[in-house]
């Protein structure tokens, strides 16, 4: 069994009530939110449902958490009461679909935000079965769906596990309303707006959320209308067009609102929340999480995601650089929102008193951490552009990169006593890094925050790919690979770089997959672990991936869907491993590159050994 965490914290501070018995130690008689979570109930800042209930308690709220409830009966839901404002789902940090099935849609074993990493404790579309399971129980509760899986659906979307379009989450859930976004303005001002009485079916005018339209009810004024549900249901095109729409209306300074028909139903989106301030974001960071897994798993072992982040820092939110694969541009969005570095030291500050701490912080940054400031003056105001990208694949003449603010967070934390070393182990982009001329900061980085290792992403290096994937080139992660190789040897250290890659993006077929072969044959990288692409709900890949199409240009898009096709470009990411030699021989031989096979110094594989290695004559065919 792992020792307790943060014995500190306990001691000094209260997790929110998790069991019916707590509540009932707290002579609340009911809670005024009850918190349904696909996650095991850690009480720290890097797991949302303890974001939502200590900023709702903050207010003087009773919030009681449901984490991980049996779903096959009533019972749990009921064991609180029913509470006296309203019922508030999430599924927890992921998608439960990909929290709990593989690319193949294959159960996971294991689950790092449940006890002991036990897997099956959420159900497939956990948002969907927990508010059906509230709906059956208490018909008139305001139910509010919120997380990262309600961001992702809250339009017709394409669901790679069911291989179909499904609508809006919304109207299968039967929720009142949906908080879109990391959602701690919304659920403060639903809940004034409920405590002051009023109907929830009469919120209306939340930024962030979602609702439908009852039948006779007005859309908003100069709301932008969607393709409906059955028309991208039938129509890819029609599909591409929704999703062009709605990111082009995802800026929280000049979004439209949104509708959506689904049969007789309408959903809106209300325009996005504007960022918060640093001064909201500090105190939402430094409200008193006990920063520890509850009690109640300590029998388990804990809650193994926690390890992860216990003596890590979250210094921003956003990102700008916008990979197409990512969730975050329709979840956290483009624009920054950074806490300051007040903040942050006295954070650092209180990981030095828990239990467990050995002087080392794991990681201080956000989505992309050396993203700390806004890419350009106009994004402060106006927010991201509609039109263009930040950084990829080429960066915009506007953009600032500019590490002076993290340079000096980095090295105030690097001098709190009882501090040894601060890691920087989220991603960094580094074609962002190599723009910056003011400051020397890839050397303070090689000189104090690496681990040994470095982890970015170029992802793929066929510039086919990469473009469509909104990343930069191969050559300029050759640049940086370069470049901190150099950096390292001139100040004494001996580091490498890890670089991430995924096959099966859209738009790489066997032909980009072995151009992605030969650069890591040419570079002596060797991927342990390979990324095949999982089209998450959402994202403009997966858009491309349904459609064929780049919903932004209406460029046509290759898409490898069919499993033999993913399984050899994994292969030729692989080549050298001789269980995958069969495999790679047959990519080669349908890329057309049989140049590649044999005993010479840029072959990827040799031939079969019953042909002594050597290349065999050709049959009539032309193979082997």
């Amino acid at each position: 069994m792992r020792k307790q965490p943060n014995r500190i914290a306990r001691e000094n501070r209260t997790f929110l009530p998790a069991t019916p018995e707590e509540v009932r130690r707290l002579e609340w008689g009911e809670p005024d939110f009850l918190l349904i979570s696909g996650d095991a109930y850690v009480d720290h800042a890097s797991f949302a449902p303890a974001i939502i209930g200590r900023v709702l308690e903050s207010r003087g709220f009773r919030v009681a958490i449901l984490p991980q409830p049996d779903w096959h009966s009533p019972e749990e839901f009921t064991s609180f009461g029913k509470p006296r404002l309203g019922v508030l789902v999430s599924p927890g940090n992921l998608d439960s679909l990909l929290s709990n099935r593989t690319a193949a849609g294959k159960p996971r074993r294991s689950d790092s935000y449940s006890p002991g990493g036990k897997g099956g404790l959420r159900p497939d579309r956990a948002s969907l079965v927990y508010c059906n399971r509230v709906r059956e129980l208490w018909k008139d509760i305001p139910l509010i769906l919120g997380g990262i899986e309600a961001s992702l659906r809250r339009f017709a979307h394409y669901d790679y596990w069911s291989r179909k379009v499904r609508r809006s989450i919304l109207v299968d859930s039967r929720a009142d309303l949906l908080v879109y976004g990391m959602g701690e303005l919304q659920i403060l001002e639903i809940a004034r707006l409920l405590e002051k009485g009023v109907p929830v079916h009469s919120i209306r005018n939340v930024p962030g959320t979602c609702y439908v339209l009852k039948k006779g009810e007005k859309a908003p004024e100069g709301a932008v209308l969607l393709p409906g549900f059955e028309e991208v249901l039938q129509s890819k095109d029609a599909f591409g067009k929704a999703f062009r729409l709605a990111y082009e209306e995802q800026n929280p300074f000049s979004g439209r609102p949104l509708v959506q028909p689904s049969g007789e139903s309408r959903v809106v989106q209300n325009s996005p929340p504007r960022p918060l301030s640093s001064e909201e974001l500090d105190a939402i960071y430094e409200l008193p999480y006990c920063r520890a897994w509850h009690p109640r798993y300590d029998a388990a072992g804990g809650v193994p995601a926690l390890e992860e982040v216990r003596f890590s820092l979250v210094s921003q939110r956003g990102c700008f650089g916008e990979c197409s694969f990512c969730s975050l541009t329709f979840h956290q969005g483009r624009v920054i929102q950074k806490r300051s570095v007040d903040s942050l030291v006295r954070e650092a500050e209180l990981l030095t008193s828990l239990e467990g701490f050995k002087g080392y912080i794991h990681d201080v940054g956000g989505p992309t951490a050396n993203f700390r400031v806004p890419p350009c003056d106009k994004q402060a105001s106006a927010g991201a552009c509609a039109s263009r990208r930040c950084l990829g694949p080429e960066p915009c003449p506007r953009l600032r990169a500019d590490h002076r603010e993290y340079l000096e967070l980095l090295q105030r934390l690097r001098e709190i006593p009882g501090i040894k070393k601060v890691f920087v182990r989220s991603g960094i982009r580094y074609d962002y890094l190599l723009l910056d001329k003011k400051t020397n900061f890839l050397e303070e980085l090689c000189a104090h925050h690496v681990s040994g290792q470095l982890k970015v992403a170029p992802e793929h290096a066929s510039p086919r790919v990469t473009r469509l994937m909104g990343k930069p080139g191969v050559e300029v992660f050759e640049d940086f690979a370069r470049r901190y190789a150099e950096t390292n040897r001139r100040i004494g250290k001996e580091q490498y770089l890890v670089p991430y890659f995924m096959s099966s993006h859209p738009g790489s077929g066997l032909q980009e997959a072995v151009e992605l072969a030969e650069f890591l044959r040419d570079t002596g990288y060797r991927p342990e672990q390979v990324q095949d692409f999982i089209p998450t709900p959402g994202t403009l890949s997966t858009c491309m991936y349904y459609t064929g199409k780049h919903p932004l240009s209406g460029e046509a898009v290759y898409v490898p869907r069919e499993e033999r096709e993913k399984l050899l470009q994994r292969a030729l990411m692989q080549y050298w491993m001789p269980q995958n030699y069969s495999m790679v021989r047959e990519a080669l031989i349908q890329a057309g590159r049989r140049d590649l096979i044999g005993r010479g110094k840029k072959c990827l594989v040799p031939w079969e050994e019953r042909d002594g290695g050597n290349a065999p004559k050709k049959s009539s065919s032309g193979r082997k």
